[in-house]
């Protein structure tokens, strides 16, 4: 994962980067704290009202330990081991652990999400920079056996790892609930590795938080719109900015000289033309307003996005930023430069928006069989414990999943029979809807379900399974039927409501229900190859909902099977040439693979009962195309029969691609 560090000199500003450690802020605010207001705002105030904190649930932390000295921690620690010293006192001494163990049990000054549950604490690293997967493997072992409840993993790496990922699916398959964090090494997508690429956990990525410094900009230009990030230290806008845009070349007092920027616009670029030549944003941002502009942006001198800080040691705290400064990628900067010629008008604006998913967060996919991340939550200027009785303002989706750690806690203190996966539905059917800028729900591979819901969970009375659905639909496979599986927690004999957005003539939904059983159908409206993403919204007691992705293709994958023989055929539009096709078991692990031609074919033997993926990639005339299906062997008469795309009802279960084993890896601090 990409190193990315702010430092953040007061509550004021905006973290948007995060490094491989998160940063640590001693902070001398009153405690109003920053913690209290992130797990109001995911509703844990509701349960407690209730009398729920999540007694007498175990929660295995596996990071740098725990400080148990802390005054808001004294008490909760009751158990773990230190894989590093060997031994039982699992002592913090770095500070991370202690993060995220106040934001889930902190019972003094700050209240965690579930501040009446316990922990075990497991140090696997005591510097934070490395661990052997070893010590982690070893460590969600010893969780089981010490009796855990739920395991929060707020570290990572940026590819897959077979050990760790077998060692949480086999927690989970023990009742074990896992959450992790996602990772910081946003925003570009595909960029979750393990243990977030695991669907068996509940992968949680990182939202702003209820506070004022969550600031987000806009830009639009002649309607159309470029992503651009407000710079830590931003002076907000009360009302949106209109005016011309004029080009500033690197906003050195001499570039600006012999234009005029009163009351408008200024585009930069980053950095400067001159060797060794230190041109600080804050430096750009003072010529600009010294100069009469109104705003500054500051596009990148190399490929991508970027945070800027107006914060330096160099101006010193004298400065003050004047106006709003915004950062974009490189490639934007320099189309909006070329528009330049003419009179360009641009509107700029700056708003509160605690929902927007933070600029580090990793994005998914991670796989074409599953939803990565699972949802969203506060991971940005986090109020909570950290060692020596301190309290530390940090950021990082490390921050983010134990607030799901906690909501978990509270179900299960109120369901003590609810399985992992169970839990995990709740957690993310219920979840809120996250929009961008611009109003539009972010994607599925950005926030997953959306934003964590205390309150609406812990009122849900439906469990749903899966929580996610994916139809592949091509001319050669019009039509798909999935189901799910629907439990009621307190019986009742309402009919939910269902609803299906948005509905358009690409593709049509119906759904009914069968006993337990919600059918839930697509029919190919309109042949436009590429992806839909939409929502099953559920009313019982409660709103819930289930993502829907789906894929329409030119072609599609036939299975023919002779006892535990599958053989493929490849239908499609245009004319092919190779394929190959891979078969992955339900934990993602490649089982094998062949290679086929319209002449010739070969066969895969799956003897084991279970659910299985197929993905053929397939070479045609026009390029490379991925087709997908589902089989299932029939535990009963150890029977094959294909689920998948052309006809059947598809029960989509977790997996994930394991493909490389690491002796060791580096702990992402997310």
């Amino acid at each position: 994962m990409r190193n990315m560090t702010i430092l953040i000199f007061c509550i004021s500003m905006l973290v948007i980067a995060y490094s491989i450690f998160s940063s640590k802020i001693q902070t001398d605010l009153p405690l109003e704290t920053l913690l209290e207001k992130s797990a109001q705002y995911v509703g844990a105030p509701y349960p407690h009202n209730l009398g729920f904190y999540g007694k007498g649930i175990k929660i295995a932390i596996i990071d740098t330990g725990v400080d148990s000295e802390h005054p808001d921690l004294n008490g909760r620690i009751i158990g773990g081991y230190d894989f590093i010293n060997n031994d039982y006192i699992a002592e913090d001494t770095n500070g991370h652990g202690t993060a995220v163990a106040g934001i889930i049990a902190a019972n003094g000054k700050l209240k965690g999400v579930a501040p009446e549950a316990k922990i075990l604490a497991y140090r696997v690293s005591d510097t934070g920079n490395s661990v052997s997967s070893d010590l982690i493997v070893q460590a969600i072992h010893k969780s089981v056996e010490d009796g855990a409840d739920i395991i929060n993993l707020s570290l990572g790496v940026n590819r897959t790892n077979n050990k760790i990922e077998d060692a949480i699916n086999d927690a989970i398959k023990k009742g074990v609930l896992v959450v992790v964090a996602a990772g910081n090494s946003g925003p570009e997508l595909g960029s979750i590795g393990s243990p977030g690429r695991d669907p068996h956990a509940i992968t949680v990525g990182a939202t702003y938080n209820n506070i004022t410094s969550s600031l987000v900009a806009t830009l639009d230009v002649s309607e159309k719109r470029f992503q651009v990030l407000p710079m830590v230290g931003i002076v907000p806008l009360s009302q949106p900015f209109t005016s011309e845009i004029v080009f500033g070349k690197y906003g050195r007092v001499s570039d600006l000289a012999t234009l005029d920027v009163k009351n408008k616009i200024l585009l930069v670029e980053r950095g400067s033309d001159t060797k060794d030549e230190l041109l600080y944003f804050s430096i750009k941002e003072k010529n600009a307003a010294d100069a009469g502009a109104r705003a500054i942006i500051v596009y990148n001198n190399e490929p991508g996005i970027f945070l800027g800080d107006l914060n330096n040691k160099l101006e010193g705290p004298a400065y003050k930023p004047q106006i709003p400064a915004v950062s974009m990628s490189k490639e934007d900067g320099q189309a909006l430069l070329s528009t330049l010629q003419n009179r360009t008008t641009g509107t700029i604006k700056t708003f509160y928006h605690p929902d927007f998913v933070s600029f580090f967060s990793s994005r998914g996919p991670v796989s074409p069989f599953y939803i990565k991340p699972d949802l969203v939550a506060p991971g940005v200027f986090v109020n909570t414990t950290s060692i020596q009785a301190r309290y530390n303002l940090t950021s990082g989706t490390s921050f983010a999943a134990p607030h799901v750690t906690g909501a978990a806690a509270i179900l299960l203190e109120k369901n003590p029979n609810l399985t992992p996966v169970q839990i995990k539905s709740i957690i993310l059917s219920t979840s809120e809807p996250v929009s961008d800028t611009f109003s539009t729900l972010f994607p599925q591979e950005v926030s997953g379900a959306g934003r964590l819901n205390i309150t609406r969970a812990f009122d849900a009375n439906l469990i749903i399974e899966p929580s996610f659905a994916i139809f592949d639909l091509s001319t050669f496979s019009k039509s798909q039927t999935l189901q799910f599986k629907v439990t009621k927690i307190n019986q009742s004999n309402s009919i939910p409501q269902i609803k299906i957005i948005p509905d358009n003539s690409v593709v049509k939904f119906d759904h009914w229900f069968d006993g337990t059983t919600l059918f839930v159908k697509a029919d190919l409206g309109e042949q436009r190859v590429g992806e839909y993403q939409a929502n099953m919204v559920i009313l019982d007691k409660v709103v819930q909902r289930i993502p829907i992705l789906v894929r329409i293709s030119d072609g599609s994958i036939d299975i023919s099977k002779n006892e535990s023989q599958l053989n493929f055929k490849i239908e499609s539009q245009k004319k092919w040439t190779y394929s190959k096709i891979s078969v992955f078991n339900d934990d993602g692990r490649l089982i094998d693979s062949v290679s086929i031609t319209p002449t010739s074919s070969k066969s895969i033997d799956v003897s084991k009962t279970g659910n299985y993926w197929i993905q053929a990639d397939v070479i045609t005339e026009n390029g490379t195309m991925s087709l997908y299906n589902s089989i299932s062997m029939d535990s009963e008469n150890n029977n094959l029969f294909a689920i998948g795309i052309p006809t059947q009802a598809l029960i989509i279960l977790g997996g994930t691609f394991g493909i490389v084993t690491l002796v060791g890896l580096v702990i992402r601090r997310k």
